[in-house]
């Protein structure tokens, strides 16, 4: 598959599903690509600015630029058999 198909293929993911986080080993899972090619496709999406990397390295989509600055992700913790969404 070609660099500028894996571009196109990754953008439609992250287009299709509002919300992703993906860090590179699953996203090169999701594409059946090599680590090199994965990280080349992902810095090619952030270089675009439709991609942009979170503090905890995950790759997001920059929609506007500041979100990603604001949100955080949801935490979930077990508690002796019940649990809880805690989102921050």
């Amino acid at each position: 598959m070609s660099h500028d198909t894996l571009v196109d293929r990754l953008r439609s993911e992250f287009v299709e599903m509002p919300g992703l986080w993906l860090t590179r080993e699953p996203t090169q899972c999701l594409c059946g690509v090599e680590r090199a090619v994965c990280q080349s496709v992902l810095d090619a999406l952030v270089h675009a600015k439709f991609l942009c990397v979170t503090s905890d390295g995950s790759y997001a989509r920059d929609t506007d630029g500041a979100t990603l600055a604001r949100a955080h992700p949801a935490k979930a913790s077990v508690r002796t058999g019940t649990w809880s969404l805690k989102v921050s």
